[in-house]
């Protein structure tokens, strides 16, 4: 049986911080930064619980800036 492990990663510097992604995202693998801003001073999305990251994404896809890319693999388990 395969699990599909994701990942995800953001162009912080073009990221505006408008939250669509943390509020897409089913498991809550996405937040704002706190205390730190990119080069146009906005916070910016990371990926605070990457484990969690399926590869379904709905981050990418509502994404206005398109600042997103998701990965994804099978995990095969024994």
């Amino acid at each position: 049986m395969s699990k599909m492990k994701g990942a995800i990663v953001v162009d912080t510097d073009r990221c505006k911080g408008c939250m669509l992604c943390v509020v897409a995202c089913p498991k809550d693998v996405i937040s704002l930064t706190q205390n730190k801003v990119n080069v146009s001073g906005y916070s910016y999305a990371e990926s605070i619980h990457p484990d969690d990251c399926v590869g379904c994404a709905a981050c990418g896809i509502v994404c206005p800036d398109g600042c997103i890319t998701v990965y994804r693999t099978k995990e095969e388990k024994g």
